[in-house]
């Protein structure tokens, strides 16, 4: 039994609702984080790296691969990956079937510390609203 045209036409479009760009920059954060775990060893490098997020120019010429680590080594290994990029890049262009293989700009991501410590500022002012208003019933019950 054939399947509904409109089921079929789904299916076909399905690639198109996903940019090329999302597809490489999927596959680039996969196979860097084998290639990093694997390939780098340098002593700067913090064991606990982790690839947030990559982005890839709709060119396919850039991408930036945002990082963080689980200790203070963050921008001393964004600056390790940045100067291995050339090695990266090589061994991407191995495995990945481009004719391009993207320029790779490891950059360091702080949004989880700034995350933290904007939370932690809206703890101490809840903490602080909730002081001023147990003063202030205090003194209204005197």
């Amino acid at each position: 039994m054939a399947l509904p045209r409109c089921f079929d036409r789904t299916v076909h479009t399905m690639a198109k609702d996903y940019p090329r760009s999302y597809r490489v920059a999927d596959q680039i954060q996969k196979d860097l984080a084998n290639l990093i775990r694997t390939e780098v060893k340098d002593p700067r490098l913090s064991d606990f790296v982790t690839l947030e997020e990559v982005r890839v120019t709709r060119d396919l010429s850039q991408a930036k691969i945002y990082i963080t680590t689980l200790d203070d080594k963050a921008e001393d290994s964004a600056a390790v990956l940045n100067r291995a990029s050339g090695f990266l890049r090589g061994v991407l262009g191995k495995r990945l079937r481009l004719r391009v293989i993207p320029q790779l700009h490891f950059i360091y991501d702080a949004t989880q510390e700034e995350a933290q410590r904007i939370d932690g500022l809206i703890r101490e002012a809840i903490a602080s609203d909730e002081q001023h208003h147990a003063d202030d019933s205090d003194s209204g019950d005197q």
